[in-house]
C-alpha cells in the first residue's frame, strides 16, 4: 500500500500495471464514491457494483492519461449512475401500458401552458449549466436530489459552512441571471 502517495503519482504507477496502486486508490476513495453512486441510485448495493465497476474499468483502461484523477472518479461514478438510472426506467411499449387514471389532464394543463412550462424548465436548466462546477453541484444536490447540507457536506468532502456559502452564491448568481431573462415565463 502507498498512502502518502497522491493520486497522481499512484495513477502514475497504476500506468505501469501496479495492482497495489489500484487497491491504493480504491481504499481511499471506495466509500464516499459509494455514498454518491447511493445519492443517485437510491440502492446502496447498486452503488457499490457501479464503483467496483468503476475501479475495473480504470485498470483496463490504465494507458489513458488522467489529470485529476479525484475528480475523473466522481464525475464518472456520477455519470455511471445517471446512465443506470436512465437504463433501468421502464420504456412504454404500448397505449395501453400506460396507466391513464395518473395521466388525465386538468383544464389547467393545455397545451400551450405545458409547453411554456418546459421552455421556462429548459431555460432555468440552460442557466444553471452557466455556473461554475461547484456551485452547480452543491445546488442541484440540494434542490434536485434533495440532500441536506450535512449530506452533500460529505458526499464532496467539504465542510457544511462550504456547503452553505456555496449554495447561498449559486441561487443568488441563479437570481441575478433570471433577473436578466426577459420574456422569461411567457409573453405578454
Amino acid at each position: 500500500m502507498y498512502p502518502a502517495l497522491t493520486d497522481e503519482a499512484l495513477m502514475g504507477l497504476i500506468q505501469q500495471s501496479n495492482p497495489v496502486a489500484l487497491e491504493t486508490l480504491f481504499n481511499r476513495y471506495y466509500k464516499t464514491l459509494c455514498q454518491l453512486c447511493t445519492v443517485y441510485t437510491k440502492d446502496y448495493t447498486v452503488a457499490e457494483e457501479i464503483t467496483a465497476n468503476l475501479f475495473i474499468k480504470l485498470w483496463d483502461n490504465r494507458g489513458t492519461a488522467i489529470l485529476n484523477v479525484k475528480s475523473y472518479l466522481f464525475v464518472a461514478a456520477k455519470n455511471l449512475s445517471l446512465n443506470y438510472i436512465q437504463k433501468k426506467k421502464d420504456p412504454v411499449h404500448s397505449i395501453e401500458d400506460i396507466d391513464l387514471q395518473g395521466h388525465v389532464l386538468k383544464d389547467r394543463d393545455n397545451p400551450f401552458k405545458i409547453l411554456s412550462g418546459r421552455e421556462s424548465y429548459n431555460k432555468i436548466l440552460n442557466l444553471i449549466d452557466t455556473l461554475p462546477t461547484s456551485q452547480r453541484q452543491v445546488l442541484l444536490m440540494s434542490r434536485i436530489d434533495n440532500l441536506n447540507k450535512n449530506e452533500i457536506a460529505k458526499v464532496l468532502g467539504i465542510s457544511v459552512r462550504t456547503v452553505e456559502t456555496t449554495l447561498y452564491q449559486s441561487i443568488k448568481k441563479l437570481r441575478q441571471l433570471l433577473k436578466g431573462q426577459h420574456n422569461f415565463t411567457s409573453e405578454g
